[in-house]
């Protein structure tokens, strides 16, 4: 009786958009839905997503979490429960990071044994693009359209493996879980979108943001504190932050064996 009675106020905390997802979702979606979290870092005011791993770990980029303290870090699920990190373990070549939540989360993604090997084959991810916040997380479709190859010595001789994908992978998406058609396994990691600039117009953002000079405006910053801008960084601004809504149908992910020996390398460490 006390257990039912458990079920039934955790079901009334669920927040209705998720309620309605899992109503809507497709059975082989309904274990990533559960799975996948929010990563916000407090002190960055960055954000992404994350995963839950069998190991009882969240898998997600290293560039979300960078310079955080991981025990401020946060994690919201889709069911709206916030949770803790007490450590983080980061690999700057790959762009890949592994936090340990405070508590046992549940069973968890399971990993697939080998790489996507069909262009053309579906894919999709479930996660929290910029300017999306949940709590239930968003789906994004796409295919498998190449490969990029990343060389950086000496840490990986062989240099880094990564899939090129044409589907809407944008900010916020970054650490979010990759699946395909197969099954329920994790056969990526959203990395990054393509959103390139031409040199000039690179430079002209930057001299917009570095010019100190003109009339001065005061407004305030992500986390509230006062902040002067002159027009030209006012414009900078404005424009970078519509860059990064913008929704390039380009993206990498990291693929399943880079994050097998990064995972392989952990439990390692783990047993030494």
């Amino acid at each position: 009786m006390v257990e039912e009675k458990a079920l039934e106020l955790k079901a009334q905390a669920t927040p209705t958009a998720t309620k309605l997802l899992l109503d809507a979702a497709r059975k082989i979606d309904l274990s990533a839905i559960k799975s996948v979290y929010l990563v916000y870092c407090p002190t960055t005011s960055f954000k992404g997503t994350g995963f839950l791993t069998h190991e009882n770990q969240v898998v997600t980029c290293r560039h979300v979490i960078k310079g955080e303290d991981p025990t401020k870090i946060v994690l919201r699920s889709a069911m709206g429960e916030t949770y803790g990190v007490k450590a983080k373990t980061e690999d700057p070549g790959r762009d890949m990071a592994v936090l340990s939540p405070i508590n046992d989360l549940g069973p968890g993604l399971e990993i697939a044994d080998t790489d996507l090997s069909r262009v053309g084959e579906r894919i999709w991810t479930w996660g929290f693009p910029l300017g999306y916040n949940g709590p239930a997380p968003l789906l994004s479709v796409g295919y498998l359209s190449g490969y990029s190859h990343h060389s950086d010595p000496p840490d990986y001789p062989q240099g880094t493996k990564h899939y090129v994908v044409n589907g809407a992978f944008n900010p916020g998406n970054s650490g979010g879980p990759v699946f395909c058609e197969r099954d329920e396994k994790v056969v990526g990691v959203v990395a990054s979108k393509h959103a390139p600039l031409s040199k000039f117009v690179a430079s002209a953002l930057t001299a917009l943001a570095n010019n100190a000079s003109g009339i001065v405006f005061t407004g305030w910053d992500e986390k509230g504190a006062e902040k002067n801008y002159v027009e030209s960084q006012v414009v900078a601004e404005v424009l970078e932050y519509y860059r990064s809504l913008t929704q390039v149908m380009i993206g990498e992910a990291i693929t399943v064996s880079e994050l097998s020996s990064f995972t392989e390398t952990l439990r390692k460490k783990t047993i030494a």
